[in-house]
């Protein structure tokens, strides 16, 4: 080998090369730590109408390990999703020592259970509700039953729309029977589907007759029971009515 110059400058420019990338890559472990790139800034945007952006930055700091170059941003993410109201985050560096946070908030329909907050899509957060811009619908149910009550709540303020008030607690039993409070004080007793038309069926029965009972009974309708197979029962002002010789049997 010492003999064959060829072999000679091969291992010559080996050993060069290997020599340049340990410098290259000393030089830049070097150049990562120093302080220049000490993370020293978090600019956070996006939808915010509920996060307070100082109290996210001093809670999520402390997560953050790492500078410019070796910080993780995944976990960064994870980080800032932990954090109530927010639904997603997106983290990107900013040369040479930041981080730009893009916040997606959870947009609350209505309350679910007595600690949380549900989305239109179904999704369940947890958040201080006392930073709700207004009153929510309050709806519970079963665990795995968010997506379809919150459906219902749309169907139940078309159906009731003639009575001129609006769904505000909506709950499906253990036993799937729906009840639903409205903003004129009245509950309604819907009970179980018995088929895909059940709801809307019930809702129209009342409906039709509503102008006919409050014209009677006053507007201070305080229960509707729509359980019967061919009309309804309701309680005012502590009488109770049945409509269309309904008594004969609930479902």
């Amino acid at each position: 080998m010492w003999n064959n110059v060829r072999q000679l400058n091969l291992a010559a420019n080996a050993l060069f090369a290997l020599a340049f990338a340990a410098l290259a890559a000393a030089s830049v472990i070097w150049l990562a730590q120093r302080p220049t790139f000490a993370l020293s800034a978090i600019r956070i945007g996006g939808q915010i109408d509920h996060i307070n952006v100082p109290t996210v930055r001093a809670n999520v700091v402390g997560h953050l390990k790492g500078n410019f170059f070796t910080v993780d941003l995944d976990a960064a993410r994870q980080a800032f999703e932990q954090m109530p109201w927010v639904r997603r985050a997106s983290v990107r560096r900013v040369w040479p020592n930041a981080l730009a946070v893009t916040l997606e908030e959870y947009h609350p329909i209505g309350t679910w259970g007595s600690d949380q907050l549900v989305t239109v899509d179904g999704e369940l957060f947890t958040a201080n509700q006392g930073e709700l811009d207004a009153d929510l619908p309050a709806f519970d149910g079963p665990p795995g039953t968010t997506k379809e009550v919150v459906a219902r709540y749309f169907d139940f303020k078309k159906w009731l729309a003639p009575i001129g008030a609006t769904p505000e607690e909506i709950t499906l039993s253990p036993r799937y029977a729906w009840t639903v409070k409205l903003s004129n004080g009245t509950e309604i007793e819907y009970g179980r589907e018995r088929n895909t038309s059940t709801l809307e069926d019930r809702s129209r029965r009342l409906t039709a007759g509503w102008q006919a009972v409050t014209a009677r009974w006053g507007n201070d309708i305080d229960y509707a029971d729509l359980r019967y197979p061919n009309g309804f029962a309701i309680r005012a002002a502590g009488m109770r009515f049945i409509d269309d010789g309904s008594q004969k049997g609930k479902k």
